[in-house]
């Protein structure tokens, strides 16, 4: 049996993604409260806003690469920045729908990116998030 987790996060501009992945965590009651953002300017500075209220930072983040304003790349960069002053880790998952190897290997790199995964998401992949993210965290 999977443990609830707290909070989730969900960054992507696709506001149909956004319902399907939600639906997926909701159906499967594996979160007790979901951050929905559309851009990573937003959910960066509600990062900014919130690094000292563990309740309110996110456990699993689910990051979607290209969005306007601020695309994935851009947040994990200002993430990277602030995450010394956080009073909590959050593991975060890249989702794309670019298999290129390069933006893959670029992933890899990144020490902020527990995991590069290809949209569409599947169940079975969402559950072994879940299921080990403190592994991840």
């Amino acid at each position: 049996m999977i443990k609830k987790i707290p909070l989730i996060g969900i960054i992507d501009d696709d506001t149909i993604y956004q319902f399907i992945l939600t639906s997926i965590i909701n159906k499967n009651k594996l979160a007790e409260n979901i951050l929905s953002f559309f851009d990573g300017e937003k959910a960066i500075q509600y990062f900014v806003n919130n690094k000292m209220n563990s309740e309110k930072i996110p456990d699993i983040l689910f990051l979607d690469v290209n969005m306007p304003i601020m695309d994935g790349w851009m947040f994990i960069e200002e993430y990277a920045r602030i995450k010394k002053e956080m009073i909590k880790k959050t593991a975060i998952f890249m989702l794309s729908s670019s298999v290129n190897p390069i933006d893959i290997e670029r992933a890899g790199k990144i020490s902020e990116i527990s995991a590069y995964i290809i949209k569409p998401i599947k169940l079975e992949e969402v559950k072994r998030i879940f299921d080990n993210h403190e592994i991840f965290s």
